[in-house]
């Protein structure tokens, strides 16, 4: 089996968006009943536009099947089937609140990646989902946004959704970081031509490990999915796909 990243899925230039390519793996995982959901592991950055390698493991050494995305013999990611999390403790922004929010997106002023294709501000609407996570305007901590909602939405795009607005929430600005690890849960995928709201938080920091949880919610306030994910700090320069060939 085989997964190609195409180029217009870049988080940074030379390299896949980490929620699209966590979603696109987590969706060739066998899951079970037991374990819904899945967690995937980013080993490297996934490189863009040549086929990958994709090994399915039907049992696995945790809770369910695994998925092993590779470059050659170079590992680039691992999806595991696990048990359901329940949903983060996070009221969820109103379409005002996070209208409102998307005016003090931080990466308006200075974007570690401004080609990405879920937060990128050198992206066009059409071509990217252009979400713009800003703080809301009281003491939570929260970060919200608007998605409107493509034709072409499938679970794979919910997962980028879901990434980007955790790692606002959990620092990027000022502090540079990438997708380490994200546990995502989609529940009903949002109806198109709607306007969803994704609200995030950082819930705990360490080093130049940060960990954020978000939400999706349709505009009647309905979960639609979630996420939990760990963010690592990095230097931009930096983040380029090994040759695994």
């Amino acid at each position: 089996m085989e997964l190609t990243i195409p180029g217009r899925y870049c988080g940074p230039p030379e390299s896949g968006n980490g929620g699209w390519v966590s979603g696109a793996l987590a969706a060739l995982v066998p899951t079970t009943t037991a374990a819904p959901a899945v967690t995937v592991r980013l080993a490297s950055p996934p490189p863009l536009d040549r086929a990958l390698r994709v090994e399915v493991d039907r049992v696995g050494v945790a809770e369910g099947p695994v998925a092993r995305l590779l470059d050659g013999d170079h590992l680039v990611a691992t999806a595991t089937a696990v048990p359901e999390p329940a949903p983060p403790d996070l009221e969820p922004a109103t379409v005002a609140e996070a209208r409102d929010a998307e005016t003090r997106y931080e990466g308006l002023l200075d974007h570690p990646f401004p080609t990405c294709v879920v937060c990128g501000t050198q992206r066009e609407p059409g071509d990217a989902l252009c979400l713009r996570p800003g703080p809301v305007g009281d003491d939570t901590g929260r970060y919200a946004c608007t998605w409107y909602v493509p034709d072409d939405v499938d679970a794979t795009l919910v997962w980028a959704a879901l990434d980007c607005p955790g790692g606002w929430a959990a620092g990027v600005a000022g502090r540079p970081m990438v997708l380490g690890t994200m546990t995502a849960v989609v529940r009903d995928l949002p109806q198109p031509g709607t306007t969803a709201v994704v609200t995030s938080l950082q819930t705990a920091a360490q080093g130049r490990r940060h960990w954020s949880a978000t939400t999706l919610h349709s505009p009647a306030g309905l979960l639609l999915a979630h996420a939990e994910a760990v963010w690592v700090a990095v230097d931009p320069a930096a983040v380029r796909p090994a040759s695994g060939r």
